[in-house]
């Protein structure tokens, strides 16, 4: 499986329930990446998408524990285990928090956005994959910038 994640400086991902900032072009390469393949994310994060709708041209396995969370066009999983069940190699994890830790040992690839910058504030983080000695970075490309923001495109691999 692969994961898709952005980070700032210290490797949060969100605050209050959102994304810590939404730059175009990074949503434009998510888009492009994870097109046609499943994604694996948290009903929180679903949320968080333009009305609250799963993603299109993608099967969307979204973990929930509410027995009446049916969005249309999602396939709705009450635990990890039966979520993974139905999930392929291709699958893309799309977070939240507690979907990125819980999966992160099976993930081969780990497509990440280094936001240049450190957002006050910030309540939700994913695992710094500088400091684990399971992940290598293979490709770096940037920096690039969007209004006041420099970021940088990372990919790691399993070791």
């Amino acid at each position: 499986m692969y994961l898709i994640v952005a980070v700032d400086a210290n490797w949060a991902i969100g605050k209050g329930g959102d994304q810590l900032c939404y730059i175009p072009a990074d949503l434009k390469r998510f888009q492009q990446l994870t097109t046609g393949h499943p994604v694996l994310l948290g009903r929180k994060t679903l949320q968080t998408f333009p009305g609250g709708r799963p993603l299109k041209n993608r099967r969307n396995l979204i973990l929930s524990s509410r027995p009446d969370f049916a969005p249309e066009g999602g396939e709705v999983f009450p635990t990890l285990e039966a979520a993974l069940a139905q999930a392929g190699e291709d699958t893309f994890v799309i977070g939240g928090e507690s979907i990125y830790r819980q999966t992160l040992d099976q993930c081969q690839v780990a497509y990440v956005t280094r936001i240049h910058h450190a957002f006050p504030g910030a309540d939700t983080f994913f695992p710094d994959l500088d400091q684990d000695p399971a992940w290598g970075v293979v490709e770096k490309a940037g920096p690039f910038s969007y209004q006041d923001l420099t970021y940088s495109y990372v990919t790691y691999r399993r070791l």
